[in-house]
């Protein structure tokens, strides 16, 4: 059955860690919010690819450096490892937002790279706090799942009131988000 479940699509900032609004600079100011490592985990184990995309223009900013940046990635992978789980994949756009690039959310150029590199199927999830993460997921063809962590709480007033088209679902943060995921994911697998 794990062959067949589709991958899990996570944004960093709001989701696996508390997010900052002058931008994480340094592994000091990562702090992952309590229950995440442990759901990315339970992701993995369940069979499902999990693969980080984020936004990271605190690099073209001069805020922090391409260093500091993967430095956060590799302690992230080895919180994921020490809890028995695994993530398939990290990606971020180093980009600044005016910079025009195919890799900044909500394009999907880090979802067409991460397909092809990890051979990754069609479909699957997307996991966010910010209405770029669910414009990405319909650009994909992703499942969308909001969290009221990090800015998700404003952004879902935003799309509400700009009468924007809803997540699949919105909760409370990632621990429900991979409940529901799990949930969907077994009912579909049951359907097939």
């Amino acid at each position: 059955m794990g062959a067949d479940l589709k991958p899990v699509f996570l944004d960093r900032d709001g989701v696996i860690n508390l997010n900052r609004s002058d931008y994480i600079r340094s592994l000091e100011q990562w702090i992952p919010i309590s229950g995440a490592i442990e759901s990315i985990a339970r992701l993995s184990n369940a069979g499902h690819p999990v693969i980080v995309l984020t936004n990271q223009s605190a690099i073209a900013r001069k805020y922090c450096l391409v260093s500091d940046v993967e430095g956060i990635h590799r302690h992230l992978l080895h919180l994921v490892e020490k809890a028995g789980g695994l993530i398939s994949g990290i990606y971020y756009c180093p980009h600044h937002p005016l910079d025009g690039c195919v890799c900044r959310k909500p394009r999907t150029g880090m979802i067409e790279s991460a397909r092809r590199e990890l051979n990754l199927p069609e479909g699957g999830y997307i996991v966010g706090d910010a209405d770029s993460d669910m414009e990405l997921g319909r650009r994909a063809g992703l499942k969308t799942v909001l969290v009221l962590t990090g800015r998700g709480k404003d952004q879902l007033c935003k799309i509400s009131s700009e009468g924007c088209i809803r997540p699949w679902k919105v909760t409370e943060n990632i621990s429900s988000a991979v409940d529901i995921i799990l949930e969907d994911a077994g009912n579909t697998a049951q359907d097939n």
